[in-house]
């Protein structure tokens, strides 16, 4: 069945998260082609050196993705501000905590339901009226490949990344029979600062790891650069996709959860212990 081809390049478009890594490098992507960028984020320095790096049109504003007052009146300014139709919202927000379920810190997994779930909802409900109003655009969700299977120690993310997946998947479905259409992103491990500003107390698997070396452990396994999952975003939109997997290991992932979905993680874990043993000391239960 062939696909709704989407424009993208020299259209307007909403980008929220755009202080630094996937929003970044979407934002400095679309601007470069011609597109009209209006950016949000919390991180009002990052925001700015974001806007300073884009060559086209640029509508700023530092936003807490949470309220859903402030992306609704955001949304007005947008309105106003367009020229030329709405192309895409993307809903990119996130953040991250590492906890076990028991020992999980019940405020860090409300911070985080409320930025990674409840933003992407109020982002979507902001901007969906103005779509539909003009029958023409796309919602770019950015769920996770942590929404495809469950990982130990990322219940709350997986459980918002999940929500997006399901909320995303429920609004394409609504949209049917219209111009505006809706898109799950599942990227894998992007060089971005997520696990460096994460919630993190303790290291939850006992090698008594520091935030760094959690870090550097991520990092070590990362296989995709913002840029290239920018440029991957974009082209899946264009192309009509309704799903867009980033970088080599979503599509491992993907594979797995569809071959072995209660056994997948086995799987995961027992090939990075090898390609990827952790740094410090296991400590004895």
């Amino acid at each position: 069945m062939s696909r709704t081809r989407r424009p993208l390049y020299g259209h307007p478009v909403v980008i929220s998260g755009a202080a630094s890594g996937i929003g970044r490098s979407l934002a400095q992507l679309l601007s470069c082609r011609g597109s009209p960028a209006a950016i949000t984020d919390i991180d009002e320095d990052g925001l700015n050196q974001t806007a300073m790096s884009l060559t086209g049109p640029t509508l700023t504003r530092v936003l807490d993705v949470r309220n859903a007052a402030d992306q609704i009146a955001f949304a007005g300014e947008v309105r106003d501000w367009l020229t030329a139709p709405l192309a895409a919202v993307f809903n990119n927000a996130g953040v991250a905590v590492t906890s076990s379920v028991l020992e999980a810190d019940p405020e860090d997994d409300e911070w985080l339901r409320q930025i990674d779930f409840d933003g992407v909802v109020n982002g979507t409900r902001a901007f969906l009226p103005l779509l539909v109003d003009q029958d023409y655009g796309v919602v770019v969700n950015t769920s996770s490949v942590y929404g495809l299977i469950g990982i130990p120690n990322q219940s709350a993310y997986c459980a918002a990344k999940f929500a997006v997946r399901g909320f995303t998947d429920s609004l394409r479905q609504e949209l049917r029979g219209t111009g505006v259409s809706a898109v799950t992103v599942h990227p894998g491990g992007i060089k971005t600062n997520i696990v460096r500003n994460a919630r993190i107390h303790k290291d939850p698997e006992g090698w008594g790891r520091t935030r760094q070396q959690i870090t550097s452990d991520f990092d070590a396994m990362t296989l995709t650069t913002p840029n290239k999952a920018a440029a991957i975003i974009c082209r899946g939109i264009e192309r009509g996709k309704s799903r867009i997997l980033v970088g080599p290991d979503a599509y491992l992932f993907d594979i797995l959860a569809r071959a072995t979905p209660t056994h997948c993680y086995t799987v995961l874990d027992f090939g990075q212990r090898r390609l990827f043993p952790p740094t410090g000391t296991k400590t004895p239960e």
